[in-house]
């Protein structure tokens, strides 16, 4: 469920959690200390990522958090403060937050290209009123690496939508797609042979236009409702 309360991609979406940047010292044992005083406070760890290694012997560990009352985030904070091990923590706003829901698009240099232009171009119009899309790519052939791209999406951190943009996908990268459908990823296709059309939710054969309906897929203020085109080619 978005933050608006609407239902899309099958992927529930909660309220932007308590983002925070820890620097600590680089050494063993030091996640589970920090993630100690996470668990006293009750909450739960939803996201994190050691985002910095320093040669002085320091490290930076982003956190997000959800399950912490406003009013309480001050009391976390302290927590990890009072380590021996925390040189600085700060809040920050979170990447559900600044970069919101994540479309991916991967396949050839040319057409992935090309859904970009219509993807960011349509983005832009939604998040210039609040919302908030970003557009990721990676040119890719092969099948191996395009199956392993391909799966890889479903453990991307905000990720809700796959474009797969090519000259010809099929086989292992055509099993992909059914499998990260069934963990609620909307898989949006160029017109192409292979078995990978028949496998996504939506096919588009203009690679511009494929971009800008993969962004109506997924947004919470378009008008556009996958459930109701999936299996269609246009």
């Amino acid at each position: 469920m978005w933050e608006d309360g609407s239902v899309s991609g099958g992927r529930e979406e909660f309220a932007a959690p308590l983002a925070l940047v820890v620097r600590t010292l680089d050494r063993p044992g030091v996640l589970h200390a920090l993630t100690s005083v996470i668990l006293e406070h009750g909450a739960n760890i939803t996201y994190v990522d050691i985002a910095e290694r320093h040669e002085r012997g320091s490290s930076t560990v982003y956190f997000e958090l959800e399950g912490v009352v406003e009013g309480l985030a001050g009391e976390v904070i302290r927590g990890l403060q009072s380590l021996g091990i925390v040189e600085e923590v700060e809040r920050a706003p979170s990447f559900q937050k600044v970069y919101g829901k994540r479309i991916i698009v991967v396949g050839g240099g040319a057409q992935v290209g090309q859904v970009v232009v219509g993807a960011v171009a349509e983005a832009d119009r939604h998040n210039i009123r609040g919302e908030r899309i970003s557009v990721d790519t990676i040119p890719l052939v092969g099948e191996e690496d395009l199956a392993a791209a391909t799966r890889a999406v479903a453990r991307l951190p905000r990720a809700v939508a796959l474009v797969l943009a090519g000259a010809l996908m099929g086989g292992d990268v055509a099993k992909a797609v059914y499998e990260i459908r069934d963990k609620g990823i909307i898989v949006l296709s160029l017109n192409m042979p292979g078995s990978v059309p028949d496998a996504a939710d939506l096919v588009v054969s203009d690679p511009v236009q494929c971009g800008v309906m993969a962004v109506m897929a997924v947004s919470s203020s378009a008008r556009f409702d996958i459930a109701r085109q999936r299996g269609k080619r246009y």
